[in-house]
């Protein structure tokens, strides 16, 4: 944890990066959401495989996720993440994950999506080091006009209370 609260120590020691506070991911998490601080998950190829479906995305979604970049999704993960209202993006360059992966402490912007969604548009990940701040080009994996409605609403379910209440 990088952030100035005071976060549970684990009972059992773990390697801490400089400047972090080791702690459990849940912890971090709330503290994060406390202050204010969206949280970016960066992952690798088939992101979401094995996972338990929808509950994974839920997770994800309650711990103050707001957007995932990936290599690749495995499928049906991607689409659960839509459903939570979580942003799924991917390198558009599947090399770039390794420019970003090992930066830890770094703050994570997602530019380029102001305004209107489109389904497959594309966007910068900004990646700001306390020496640099480094550009890499994203795609957000809203396929359909569809899954970009149900993003916009804020997951499938405020979705579907919208169209009943309208």
């Amino acid at each position: 944890y990088f952030g100035a609260a005071d976060v549970s120590a684990p009972d059992v020691e773990i390697a801490a990066h400089e400047g972090a506070k080791p702690t459990f991911i849940y912890d971090a998490c709330m503290a994060y959401q406390q202050e204010g601080t969206p949280l970016v998950v960066i992952g690798g190829e088939d992101y979401g495989m094995g996972s338990s479906r929808d509950w994974a995305a839920k997770g994800t979604r309650l711990l103050g996720v707001k957007a995932v970049v990936t290599k690749s999704f495995e499928r049906i993960h991607r689409s659960n993440l839509i459903g939570m209202g979580v942003l799924p993006l991917t390198f558009i360059d599947k090399a770039d994950y390794d420019k970003v992966a090992g930066l830890h402490g770094a703050t994570f912007d997602i530019t380029g999506i102001s305004g209107e969604l489109k389904p497959m548009m594309s966007a910068t990940l900004v990646a700001h080091t306390s020496d640099e701040s480094i550009e890499i080009p994203v795609k957000v994996r809203l396929d359909t006009p569809a899954e970009v409605e149900y993003y916009s609403s804020g997951g499938i379910l405020p979705y579907v209370l919208e169209q009943i209440l309208s």
